[in-house]
């Protein structure tokens, strides 16, 4: 488990704001009137390693970029065992979409597994950017359909894969972060055992 959540109150501008409007106009066009608005309402946020950005029965009231760093998003069943359900590097949007939108308590935690620089910006000024910035709003959409096609791949791959298969999809997808989550947390997202990711890798290194 992380350390208790941080208070989110704005911060004078850093870096981070910078690394998010690059991340926007490399893949939308934004005047300069455009991209002053999106600055003025960036929260820049440091998260130490093992520090929780949400904690699960908080309401989740921004949509989060991760600057620098890396996050995950997970839960804990009443046996105390954690469920991961995403992770999140640099060039990565996270939170909890469904707290967001209803209101409602967040069913996950997400935790620092490296420190981390993400820019918060509140549903509010969120929803006003997309109102007037038809670039942003078409790639939230874009986002948003390709976060639905990857849920939906993983559950089919849940259902579908046998343990090997799962692991070796999760290389072939992520090879850039495999290499940067502690094994059992790699286990625990594709939905198998610490064991049996061991037994794996032990196979695999002696062919």
């Amino acid at each position: 488990m992380g350390t208790s959540p941080f208070s989110m109150q704005p911060m004078n501008p850093n870096p981070a704001i910078d690394t998010f409007i690059r991340y926007l106009t490399d893949k939308i066009t934004l005047s300069t009137e455009e991209t002053a608005q999106i600055a003025q309402v960036c929260i820049p946020k440091k998260i130490r390693k093992r520090q929780l950005l949400l904690q699960q029965g908080d309401v989740w009231k921004y949509n989060a970029f991760v600057c620098q760093g890396f996050l995950r998003t997970y839960s804990i069943d009443n046996k105390g065992n954690e469920h991961i359900l995403n992770f999140a590097p640099e060039n990565y949007w996270t939170g909890d979409r469904e707290s967001l939108t209803t209101g409602k308590p967040s069913r996950f935690n997400i935790e620092a597994i490296e420190d981390t620089d993400v820019v918060l910006i509140t549903k509010d000024n969120f929803d006003q950017l997309c109102r007037t910035i038809p670039h942003l709003n078409d790639l939230v959409n874009a986002i948003l359909h390709r976060s639905f096609v990857v849920s939906q791949d993983r559950i089919h791959a849940g259902i579908s894969l046998s343990a090997e298969e799962k692991y070796q999809k999760f290389l072939d997808q992520y090879p850039q972060i495999a290499n940067r989550i502690p094994q059992h947390m790699i286990a625990s997202y594709i939905g198998i055992t610490p064991e049996t990711l061991t037994r794996i890798r032990r196979n695999n290194t002696g062919r």
